[in-house]
């Protein structure tokens, strides 16, 4: 248990899962789609760290799985656990059972906050599992958060940037949401740690997706998924349930403000995807409130062809 952890809380799971849940859940899966629809699939183990549980548990899991694998119903298997909990006899056994995804909880790669956190790993041991995890032909994913208990944005950038180095194909960011029950939620309490609030961790993280995505890694989650228990277990921290919104708005907002510094106050056309116009915008038409108290009167419009985060500038005329 680190200082961050309640799986039980993340997950909402209060139950050991079984074989037999992993059929019904596959069932269920199956019957909401039509005809071809889950070979696309994956089945997927999350919310705690899977290769150190029990050995034979592991593999009875593995083997309820990897039937609908075998089959061809789904593709393959996901799961996530914990860069300590990578071997070659692990990787082997993975291999064995259709595994095709496998995502590291690295949080950092800072040996002073990982420290800090009880996380029980290093650096270096993120470093030779994702290794090791890309030499077998797996599919690899790190997660990382911000805002930890001795963290600061400084060393979240530069373990974005150690991550880009290692070049895996996936990503999670991950801020710091203070769950019941966990240590992080004592410190709190005491008053000896101050979690990151929505903004600052917005701002963050809008320098952090960029990074990744330029550098060809898929960000395929920003902030814990709402449900479980997350709401109920909730004492702070970076929570929202639609946080990769609001990271992506502030990557238009200053994508469009470096802009129009550049050009001087004014009216003007802001010309992106159709599809981001909201984003643009910003919720409650944030961004555009932002701009005009900086002098520029801003209209968000959709142009086909622009490319993710592109802004178009364009005087407004008035006629």
């Amino acid at each position: 248990m680190c200082s961050f952890c309640n799986q039980r809380s993340i997950s909402g799971s209060q139950k050991d899962l079984t074989p037999s849940d992993i059929h019904s859940a596959a069932q269920t899966a199956i019957a909401s789609l039509t005809a071809g629809e889950a070979s696309g699939g994956e089945i997927a183990f999350f919310g705690g760290s899977f290769t150190m549980v029990e050995r034979e548990y592991m593999i009875s899991l593995l083997e309820a799985a990897h039937e609908y694998i075998r089959k061809g119903i789904f593709k393959g298997i996901r799961i996530s656990t914990r860069p300590d909990g990578i071997t070659p006899e692990i990787c082997g056994i993975l291999k064995k059972y259709g595994v095709t995804a496998v995502e590291l909880g690295a949080q950092s790669l800072d040996d002073r906050v990982l420290l800090m956190n009880e996380r029980g790993h290093t650096a270096k041991q993120v470093e030779d599992a994702t290794l090791m995890l890309k030499e077998y032909g797996f599919e690899v994913g790190l997660q990382m958060m911000t805002g930890l208990y001795g963290s600061e944005d400084a060393d979240s950038l530069e373990t974005a940037e150690k991550i880009v180095r290692l070049m895996p194909d996936t990503v999670r960011i991950y801020p710091t949401v203070i769950i019941k029950g966990t240590k992080l939620h004592e410190l709190m309490k005491s008053g000896e740690f101050s979690p990151k609030g929505i903004p600052e961790t917005v701002e963050l993280c809008a320098k952090l997706i960029p990074m990744f995505e330029n550098a060809g890694i898929k960000v395929i989650r920003v902030g814990l998924h709402s449900g479980g228990n997350v709401e109920e277990d909730y004492a702070g921290g970076a929570y929202h349930p639609a946080l990769r919104e609001l990271c992506e708005g502030r990557i238009y907002y200053n994508n469009a403000l470096s802009m129009l510094e550049k050009i001087g106050r004014g009216s003007y056309i802001l010309n992106v995807n159709p599809r981001e116009i909201s984003k643009m915008t910003g919720q409650k038409k944030e961004n555009l409130l932002k701009l005009r108290e900086k002098g520029y009167s801003c209209t968000v419009r959709g142009a086909e062809g622009l490319g993710k985060y592109e802004v178009k500038i364009h005087k407004e005329v008035f006629r």
